[in-house]
């Protein structure tokens, strides 16, 4: 009822001032977040897929894990500088490094690898670690400059954008499969199949920038949010409007609630995120790579096992769609929350006990509740607040997502207590 009320209210505002949210730009600037969401994640979700690939070159360095732990605190330390910030922060610029940086990140890594011939060792591993470090920075400033960005416009934009992050990872797994198979009976197929799939990957990060840059901020829809929140006291949107020639100037002085308020306001919904991710990534891919034993789809299993995460992931992002089908109710959603932690003792009892596919349907259910309740938290939380209030709370639970994130991937460590091969 309170997203309802909100999407209600942003429309009549819009109509009121001459701009028709369901024709000028509206459906355009949808499939240009969901766009903008994949380029957020596809870089990352690339790494995650070729694990089997540097599983082969680095056996001994558990990458799905440490590529993993290396990232997240890149990406919560630079997240939480730029919370802190955001007021003062130039999105545009901020949107557009992200994204050069994650396109820059992808086409080295490619370097590395032509330029070591495919070979492992340790030199070659740091060189890695230090690019999917870089992933984590960028992966900070695309995913809390975009959320803030679209949490005083449409809800609609900030769920086209979540679907888009879910879209990425079953994108890259489905990429993964095409060219994995494609190569699979040919000389050093498996690292022709994982080059190729690093250039697709890079090149839908350079159709981001120029989406991001050229095609977003000149929709009628987008400026005519823009111009409202910059007439509430935002300063953060003032270069985007400047791109596509509008100058904003506000003399008002705008009291803005403190970031300390915010939090204590939406705690439920902050602390449910962290929740969500912590649970996740504890399993997600650390466990599906190493603790799943071995099964008749031998080396394919993890892939498919990622594949199935990520096509529910999207599945779950897309059902709030339906009105009757989107949970709002506070409770209802961190009790359902909380009911997630259920998936510990199950992947547990699943990988000791059952067949591959209690795994694969109990990877699926993972994916599918991680990707509903993120998008019913994300679309919920920002309400009742002015524009610079709403970016502002959009930069604050992307903290507590990545937050979460680097939590689950730390507690993943924890499944290999008792692993001689550890």
């Amino acid at each position: 009822m309170e997203m309802t009320n909100r999407k209600e209210e942003v429309m009549k505002v819009a109509n009121e001032s001459g701009v028709d949210v369901n024709h000028e730009g509206r459906y355009k600037a949808i499939f240009v977040c969901w766009v903008l969401g994949l380029g957020s994640l596809v870089a990352w979700n690339s790494m995650l897929t070729i694990g089997d690939y540097y599983y082969e070159l680095f056996p001994k360095y558990h990458p799905s894990r440490v590529l993993t732990l290396v990232y997240q605190p890149f990406a919560v330390g630079t997240m939480a500088i730029l919370a802190c910030n955001e007021a003062k922060i130039n999105t545009r610029r901020r949107n557009i490094c992200g994204y050069a940086l994650f396109f820059i990140s992808t086409f080295l890594l490619i370097v590395v690898d032509l330029a070591t011939h495919g070979n492992g060792g340790v030199v070659p591993y740091i060189g890695i670690c230090v690019l999917v470090a870089s992933f984590g920075v960028a992966d900070a400033l695309v995913q809390g400059g975009m959320v803030g960005d679209l949490a005083f416009m449409l809800p609609e934009f900030i769920q086209s954008f979540m679907a888009g992050l879910a879209g990425s990872g079953v994108l890259t797994s489905g990429l993964r499969l095409v060219t994995r198979a494609a190569f699979d009976k040919t000389d050093h197929g498996l690292r022709k199949g994982t080059l190729l799939f690093l250039a697709i990957s890079a090149f839908s990060e350079f159709i981001c920038i120029f989406l991001y840059a050229f095609v977003f901020p000149k929709l009628p829809i987008v400026k005519h949010f823009r111009k409202k929140a910059a007439l509430e006291g935002s300063k953060t949107v003032a270069s985007d409007l400047a791109a596509v020639g509008i100058e904003t100037q506000s003399d008002q002085l705008v009291v803005r609630m403190s970031k300390k308020k915010l939090i204590l306001e939406n705690i439920d919904y902050a602390l449910g995120l962290y929740l969500i991710y912590v649970i996740t990534l504890s399993i997600f891919p650390g466990f599906l790579y190493e603790n799943t034993g071995n099964h008749q789809l031998g080396t394919w299993y993890p892939l498919v096992l990622m594949a199935m995460y990520n096509v529910l992931d999207l599945v779950g992002r897309c059902i709030p769609l339906v009105k009757c089908l989107n949970l709002e109710s506070r409770k209802g959603i961190f009790t359902s929350i909380i009911a997630r932690f259920l998936f510990i003792p199950a992947f547990y009892f699943t990988a000791k006990y059952a067949d591959q596919g209690w795994m694969i349907m109990l990877t699926s259910l993972l994916g599918l509740t991680n990707g509903y309740l993120t998008v019913c938290v994300l679309t919920a939380a920002p309400k009742g607040y002015k524009g610079p209030e709403q970016n502002a709370l959009g930069n604050i639970l992307v903290v507590f997502l990545l937050g979460g994130i680097f939590s689950g991937v730390a507690l993943d460590w924890l499944w290999l207590i008792g692993n001689r091969s550890f």
